[in-house]
């Protein structure tokens, strides 16, 4: 089996490119039957977010896979391959673990940390498990993928600390305020950056919107959203008596609030007044700050809140980059066993190890000759190897087919290979089938044989 993967994300494809290479819910039932339909498709999963579409897939070989995918995917969106060649990124082998891994934990974000890629992730799988697409090999890897996912965010800080401008305008508000619950909002201007910062701080606790803008039936809409109250804009400072939290964001030429007229307001106030502009030119006279309970912030010191922060993700990243070291390491030990050779090996040392327990116990019940013990021996060792060698050859000779992993798994479920794990620490069956299986290794190495069906 080889791992393949195509896509493009943000990093390699402007938005015009992405937004026709998109997978809609309702069309990935559709899609991955065309992709597993290809021969050389064994498992496919699609994920398609508004930042990255990407398919990951095991194919029966790499350039083969490779050349499919990436024919699926002009095919989708109707493109001209080789122009479309030029957005798209390729991996293969333990290079798709890791970026997936990486995805998953929200390393290879726009925004580092951010959290909403997991559960994009866990959809886009489901889609897949849900259209017979998958298999034992993907749904391992994106189980565990999820796993990292969730390792990520508990042993590390990375989406601990704000690093957009409405999320920063959250995190100071925080420091003016004991809590933001049961605040009020005041909005200047319905621009999609006010919408954002509101939401943020509705999110965390807010309960009050107040919306002006110059546009009435504008401050209505946004208002609406967050079942807030729309005040026309010649009026809004009669409304700043009764906000917590003031947002700026004007397409104004002049400063829109200044020291003079927001001195009547601030002098008969118990609570403080938090005022964010983020109006470039600015809203908010910078002199406001000098006025009693009044704390200004602006789109710089919002963007210094960010920048620290974003420093902080990193090198919190960093961590996380370790814990993908390890659940890479888990993960291929575990596609190790399902390669032929190794579950041929351990098929035949727990035979083995069977084979001399079981002569142990019958010898002690005889009383041979030393010449009669090895002809007894021989039966054995003749016994067990005639009846693994058909089984074992058929395994070898199908596991190149398409779903050739798929017998190797069922092999190490019939005998019981998976079962030989003790979860709790290593028995003594367990120790005894890892030293017959270094034995038979080692002596490969020796003769330069293969596995052979004596003295095994």
């Amino acid at each position: 089996m080889h791992f393949v993967l195509v896509g493009l994300s943000h990093k390699t494809a402007p938005v015009v490119v992405r937004e026709r290479l998109t997978f809609p819910a309702d069309a990935q039932e559709r899609s991955l039957a065309t992709l597993t339909g290809i021969e050389e498709i064994r498992e496919a999963v699609i994920l398609s977010t508004c930042n990255r579409t990407e398919v990951y897939a095991v194919a029966s070989d790499t350039d083969i896979g490779v050349d499919s995918v990436t024919g699926f995917l002009a095919d989708h969106c109707d493109a001209d391959r080789h122009e479309l060649a030029r957005y798209l990124y390729i991996e293969t082998g333990e290079a798709v673990v890791r970026h997936l891994f990486r995805v998953v934990a929200s390393l290879d974000s726009m925004v580092v940390g951010e959290a909403q890629i997991l559960g994009q992730a866990k959809t886009a799988y489901e889609h897949a498990l849900g259209a017979g697409a998958t298999a034992r090999v993907l749904n391992k890897l994106f189980r565990q993928s999820f796993e990292v996912g969730k390792r990520v965010r508990t042993e590390t800080a990375i989406g601990e600390s704000a690093v957009s401008i409405s999320y920063a305008a959250v995190e100071l508000a925080k420091k003016v305020f004991d809590t933001l619950d049961g605040r009020t909002v005041l909005v200047l201007g319905a621009g999609e950056m006010s919408e954002l910062t509101v939401r943020h701080l509705v999110s965390n606790g807010v309960i009050g919107v107040l919306v002006a803008n110059r546009t009435f039936e504008r401050a209505q809409d946004m208002a609406a959203r967050f079942c807030g109250t729309a005040v026309p804009f010649e009026r809004f400072y009669d409304s700043v008596h009764d906000a917590d939290i003031v947002i700026s964001s004007t397409a104004a030429t002049e400063h829109v609030i200044t020291k003079a007229a927001l001195a009547p307001s601030a002098k008969h106030r118990a609570q403080p007044l938090f005022l964010i502009d983020i109006a470039v030119p600015r809203d908010i006279d910078p002199a406001v700050n000098d006025l009693p309970n009044v704390f200004l912030y602006d789109i710089d010191d919002l963007s210094g809140v960010v920048e620290a922060n974003l420093e902080e993700r990193m090198a919190e990243a960093r961590r996380a980059e370790a814990i993908i070291d390890e659940e890479m390491a888990a993960f291929f030990t575990w596609v190790e066993s399902m390669e032929v050779v190794p579950t041929v090996t351990a098929i035949r040392a727990k035979a083995e190890v069977i084979r001399k327990m079981e002569l142990e116990k019958a010898l002690k019940k005889l009383d041979l000759t030393d010449k009669e013990r090895k002809t007894v021996e021989a039966l054995t060792c003749a016994i067990v190897n005639k009846m693994l060698h058909g089984p074992t050859a058929r395994l070898k000779k199908v596991s190149s087919d398409k779903d050739g992993y798929m017998y190797v798994e069922a092999a190490r479920m019939l005998y019981g290979l998976e079962d030989s794990e003790d979860k709790h620490g290593p028995g003594a069956f367990r120790n005894l089938l890892n030293l017959r299986a270094r034995e038979i290794v080692e002596k490969q190495k020796e003769t330069g044989e293969g596995i052979g069906d004596c003295g095994a």
